[in-house]
């Protein structure tokens, strides 16, 4: 406890750092704010429950905080961003001008972010006039319908921006990733309400002990999750020796760090995203069809069998379409060719090359897996009779951007201590960034 209190004291001492905390907690605090303004010519006295008992809407309400049923001008929060940088890095598979823009560094940069805020401008647009029209009640208008939605979209629009907007500024002036961290705290925010309810729940229904249970498990699982993210596998490489002037300096040893889950979040992201298109379509013919009926109930809730299915199977998919964009073992072996490295017993080239991929499709099955099985703990956790907003924080997009982003922030954070020479926040060494993952080291 007491280096506990020291560590806290140095984080203090470093004035950057300091004030680097202090501009997050003033942007989380204007978020915060934003999501509790609701939207104009909306009565909040009648929005009773927005989600109507829908398991995916309760999602996208926990991951933006409770704008949604707030009905508030922040209620789509970040999540439009993310659905367009989606599309652009998909759009960079599949159209080569996206490709060389991809390839152009920081020029080409600039232009995908340029696209990118276009598209999520467009996606808010279509995303907020659907959630206007189906999701706030009529009788909760009380000005005319159509100057609420003209004027609705564009207040979603505003704040789906201004979410960007401080997203930024956390990640310039704050600690951490800005984008992350605005998700991030609207998920932290309902955990306490979480807690409460189901603590209640257990206590009425006379199930303390089970309460206490299902604490202990939601432990062993964020543990689970961490091991997870910061699990890595350690490939050798020696490098030769070297002439220095009139010195020759002997070969290191050094690793190259492959994580597990080098895909971290997104293949989850990717597989929610997909995942309301279904029950979407479905429910548009649903009167018309039997099957369209089905396919709407079966997917219209994230505790279905064929729901987990499907979506297990996305994940597993996009790990490793996603693993595969993100690293090339063909640069990886020409770069450390070029630096004079090489990996005990296999030859520089195309050979390491195969061996590193070889290595990648090994780690990344597994990973796969263990990804899919966190994305449907909170539907078996739901099924042990859980409340939807607790369960949803056994797993799934909740739990892993909860770790992700407090472990890159410690890792900030550790950075600076580090540098001014302060002892870490972790005995047993430096947290692993997500940053770190293909760093020799």
């Amino acid at each position: 406890m007491k280096k506990f209190i020291t560590t806290l004291k140095n984080i203090w001492s470093i004035e950057e750092l300091r004030n680097r905390i202090l501009a997050t907690l003033f942007i989380i605090l204007v978020f915060r704010i934003g999501s509790h303004i609701t939207l104009p010519g909306v009565d909040p006295s009648k929005l009773t429950d927005l989600t109507g008992g829908n398991g995916l809407l309760g999602l996208l309400d926990t991951l933006v905080g409770g704008a949604f049923s707030n009905a508030s001008v922040m209620a789509l929060g970040i999540m439009p961003y993310i659905s367009a940088s989606i599309a652009v890095q998909l759009l960079g598979l599949a159209l080569p001008y996206f490709s060389k823009l991809q390839k152009e560094g920081e020029s080409g940069r600039k232009k995908l972010n340029q696209i990118t805020r276009w598209l999520t401008i467009a996606v808010t647009v279509t995303q907020g006039f659907a959630y206007l029209k189906s999701t706030i009640p009529t009788d909760a208008i009380v000005i005319s319908q159509g100057l609420f939605y003209v004027g609705g979209v564009i207040l979603l629009v505003a704040g789906t921006m201004m979410c960007l907007w401080l997203g930024e500024r956390i990640t310039e002036k704050g600690i951490g990733n800005g984008i992350s961290m605005i998700i991030m705290i609207g998920i932290v925010s309902r955990f306490p309400g979480a807690i409460i309810g189901e603590g209640r729940a257990r206590v009425a229904d006379g199930q303390p002990l089970y309460f206490i249970l299902e604490l202990v498990v939601l432990f062993l699982v964020v543990i689970f999750a961490v091991g997870l993210t910061q699990a890595v596998r350690r490939v050798p490489v020696q490098y030769a020796k070297q002439i220095v002037g009139n010195k020759t300096v002997s070969g290191q040893r050094q690793y190259l760090p492959l994580k597990v889950n080098i895909s971290g979040v997104m293949p989850i992201i990717f597989g929610q995203a997909l995942m309301f298109v279904p029950s979407f379509v479905a429910g548009y013919f649903a009167e018309k069809s039997d099957t369209a009926q089905y396919i709407a109930s079966a997917f219209g809730s994230f505790t279905t069998w064929e729901y987990n299915l499907l979506y297990a199977t996305l994940i597993i998919a996009f790990t490793f379409f996603y693993t595969a964009i993100s690293i090339n073992p063909n640069q990886i072996a020409d770069d450390m060719k070029r630096g004079g490295g090489f990996i005990p017993g296999v030859k520089p080239g195309q050979a390491t090359s195969d061996y590193i991929a070889q290595i990648l499709d090994r780690i990344t099955f597994p990973g796969a897996i263990l990804l899919a099985l966190i994305a449907i703990f909170p539907a078996i956790a739901n099924l042990f009779g859980m409340t939807q907003m607790f369960a949803s924080f056994y797993g799934g997009t909740s739990l892993l951007i909860l770790v992700g982003v407090v472990l890159d922030t410690l890792q900030q954070i550790e950075s600076y201590l580090l540098m001014k020479r302060y002892e870490g926040l972790m005995e047993s060494g430096r947290v692993l960034g997500r940053e770190e993952q293909l760093v020799t080291r």
